[in-house]
């Protein structure tokens, strides 16, 4: 038996069953009441046909017949398919891959979500995603309104990351479940190392704010340089020539750079080595977490590794435990791992305006 095109209804339900409309409203909303009026053939018949047609967008049959269609949604918030497996987010996919693999589900990858005011929405005239049993969200920044609407129950989800429950709407239901990296403790271990090395004035060289995850790293270099009695400022990149960073930098007398980005990293340390600086000497440069943009370097920079692999297969364990009722904990961070690298070193004393 093939599934009609669209949206099934309770009437082709009912013609495929043949049965009435109202018998199939009645196995539909389980009214015991009313069990003597429908034979247990007949409600099985009607049970069947939802079976073998597959159908899945009904929330309400799909309670009915407590079971799980064994798809599993993954939605992007931005493109995660460039042409090179290095991209930033291709170890996050492979780990979902083998995690839905390993618990036996497909994946379906949503990607007919239109662009609203610059920014993928999931929720949209069209959407597709009651195809599937629960879903994954992938992406740097994930709008607060749509965090709502599926803590608020309109579709079991993990995110990729972590996630902030205090703008949600007090009546959501929170909390937001998530895989995400302990981006503070491992910022502030390699504030703790810097200071260990004997720096005592470093500096944070990007935003800091917007996405969960540069809020996480500066809070934790701040904590740590509090700490640690370190002199600390905050640097931004946005609308900087790289020059102008690394002047502001010399000039307040850094002698650790914590970057954000790692391609910030490179472009201010190859502006430092023509103006004959050496790197790990008379300017550390550190980086927090792995690059999400393309870059090239023979520098190996002292930094930390993302779990991302691992934190995909986690999300998908997750959300197995959500859809089928497990006791779980909806918030997991995953231990960061250092990379030594070679760009720390014992500070040098700043000559300024170099």
């Amino acid at each position: 038996m093939s599934a009609p095109r669209g949206r099934l209804t309770q009437r082709e339900i009912a013609r495929m069953a043949g049965v009435s409309q109202t018998t199939v409203s009645l196995v539909l909303n389980d009214r015991t009441d009313a069990a003597w009026r429908i034979a247990p053939e007949t409600r099985e018949r009607v049970l069947r046909v939802i079976r073998e047609t597959g159908y899945v967008a009904d929330p309400l049959a799909r309670r009915l017949l407590q079971q799980h269609n064994k798809i599993l949604g993954v939605f992007t918030y931005e493109s995660v398919f460039p042409s090179t497996t290095g991209n930033f987010y291709h170890p996050f996919l492979s780990g979902i891959e083998a995690s839905a693999e390993h618990i036996g589900c497909d994946l379906l990858l949503f990607t007919s979500a239109p662009v609203v005011g610059g920014t993928r929405r999931i929720f949209h005239d069209n959407n597709r995603i009651r195809l599937a049993d629960g879903c994954v969200l992938l992406g740097r920044e994930i709008p607060g309104d749509e965090l709502a609407r599926m803590v608020a129950g309109e579709m079991p989800f993990v995110s990729v990351g972590r996630r902030d429950d205090a703008y949600l709407d007090s009546g959501a239901g929170g909390p937001v479940p998530y895989v995400g990296a302990d981006y503070a403790t491992a910022t502030a271990d390699l504030v703790d190392r810097a200071a260990g090395l004997g720096h005592r004035t470093v500096a944070y060289v990007g935003a800091g704010a917007g996405a969960e995850s540069a809020a996480d790293r500066l809070a934790g270099f701040t904590a740590a340089a509090e700490r640690s009695g370190l002199r600390a400022r905050h640097e931004p990149v946005a609308g900087r020539a790289p020059a102008e960073v690394l002047d502001a930098l010399r000039a307040a007398g850094v002698t650790a750079a914590f970057f954000e980005e790692l391609a910030d990293a490179v472009t201010v340390s190859e502006v430092a080595r023509g103006r004959g600086l050496v790197i790990g000497r008379d300017l550390s440069l550190l980086a927090l977490g792995d690059p999400t943009r393309q870059t090239s370097t023979d520098l190996v920079v002292t930094s930390f590794h993302i779990p991302r692999e691992e934190m995909g297969w986690q999300a998908i364990e997750l959300l197995d435990d959500i859809l089928h009722g497990r006791a779980t904990e909806p918030h997991r961070l995953l231990p960061c791992e250092l990379v030594e690298g070679g760009t720390l070193g014992s500070p040098q004393p700043a000559t300024g305006g170099i």
